[in-house]
């Protein structure tokens, strides 16, 4: 019972943060045809568990209930695909088909450099 209660709790920071950051983007961003907010906010989140992961393989020792906290909870809630899977759904159903390519292959790629480059620059900190 005590691990959902950290997964919520989680969650609910995970889920405003990434309203906030994704607002803020996309005030950035209205003009253009192209969600990066969405974007932003999946490769932020994709390095944020890169950094995470390495800090867990290193084997520091954090509480299991920190792990589902910023993993499950905050991170869970964070990642935004389902909307992605909307937003390419959309620039398909509006016929920009090479917006939508680009949308897919920019979170695919984008999102796994932040995974990579969240864990070599754990990497490089922790030694």
């Amino acid at each position: 019972m005590y691990n959902a209660i950290f997964v919520g709790i989680g969650g609910f920071i995970g889920a405003v943060s990434r309203y906030l950051l994704g607002s803020y983007v996309h005030t950035l961003t209205k003009h253009l045809p192209f969600y990066f907010s969405t974007l932003t906010v999946n490769v932020f989140g994709c390095f944020l568990i890169g950094i995470i992961s390495q800090i867990f393989e290193k084997q520091i020792d954090i509480n299991p209930e920190i792990r589902l906290f910023l993993m499950a909870g905050i991170l869970g809630a964070f990642t935004t695909y389902s909307t992605f899977s909307n937003d390419t759904l959309n620039l398909f159903r509006e016929q920009r088909v090479l917006l939508s390519v680009l949308n897919i292959f920019s979170h695919i790629f984008l999102g796994l450099a932040g995974v990579y480059f969240g864990r070599i620059m754990i990497k490089a900190i922790i030694k």
